[in-house]
């Protein structure tokens, strides 16, 4: 669905983007993870079209990506994004009428559920309430492609949860490539399939959960235990202390022997680890 090969931008000086190569397919949930400046929002107005690539190629369907020449069935929801100031059953009532394939029963079922103040205008809900309200109206669009940007910024935890909820009941009712960008993988990580990673500009890395799930762990025992099962494996960072050390670690399982543990490594210690190293001694 959505290729990218060799894809740089720069703005002046600074790379944003950096030979960044992917092939993402036609269904699924991507989680794209990466510190703030990464350049997730970046890539996400790349593949949008919103930006044009200083060199490489962005295709979607085969066809390539540029300012003049938008992707049909993309949707890109920025965070902060605006509506017009208008009641929320009449933006979703206008969404509808501008789009086809607009799943109206869908938005107004979400907006029940978020409990979303129909007769409400835009700029009289909170900031979290309209983050909210511009994801009901690009879910209950059946674009081939959705592209959320940040979209639980604001969000508190309860909120955050009952995103997740709507990205899987939207997913279910309309099966496409959807892609969030976020720096918050725990909470996101029951609903997503697969994680791209970036870091400054940079692919790091492209897995699913499952992937992730079986080969990041950590070895913990004495420093004289852990450092020689550390040849040939890869070990993404490492903390000691004295003659203690935990050893993360992402690569295929061992069989720890006697004095040293195996525990799984989670998704948001995965990620702090591979995005720059953890050593601390």
């Amino acid at each position: 669905m959505i290729d990218l090969r060799e894809v740089t931008k720069t703005f002046g000086s600074t790379v944003a983007i950096d030979h960044f190569t992917a092939s993402l397919p036609d269904v699924g949930i991507y989680c794209l993870l990466g510190r703030n400046g990464a350049g997730k929002t970046t890539l996400m107005r790349l593949m949008s079209g919103r930006l044009g690539a200083t060199s490489g190629r962005i295709a979607v369907d085969e066809k390539t990506v540029t300012p003049g020449r938008m992707p049909e069935g993309v949707s890109f929801i920025a965070t902060g994004s605006r509506q017009f100031n208008m009641r929320v059953e009449q933006l979703i009532d206008a969404a509808a009428s501008l789009q086809p394939q607009f799943d109206r029963e869908f938005a107004l079922e979400m907006a029940a559920r978020f409990e979303l103040d129909l007769h409400k205008k835009f700029r009289g809900l909170s900031f979290g309430m309209r983050t909210m309200l511009t994801t009901i109206l690009s879910a209950a669009n059946t674009s081939e492609v959705i592209l959320l940007d940040e979209p639980t910024l604001g969000f508190d935890p309860v909120m955050r949860d009952q995103f997740n909820t709507l990205l899987m009941r939207s997913y279910q009712a309309h099966p496409r490539l959807i892609i969030v960008s976020t720096h918050l993988i725990d909470e996101i990580a029951k609903v997503v399939e697969r994680l791209i990673v970036i870091d400054k500009g940079r692919l790091l890395l492209e897995a699913s959960i499952e992937e992730i799930d079986e080969q990041a762990y950590t070895l913990s025992g004495s420093v004289l235990a852990v450092q020689p099962l550390l040849d040939g494996l890869n070990c993404i960072g490492k903390t000691v202390m004295g003659a203690v050390m935990a050893a993360h670690i992402f690569d295929h399982r061992i069989a720890a022997p006697p004095g040293v543990t195996i525990s799984n490594l989670s998704l948001q210690d995965f990620f702090i680890n591979i995005v720059g190293g953890n050593s601390h001694e």
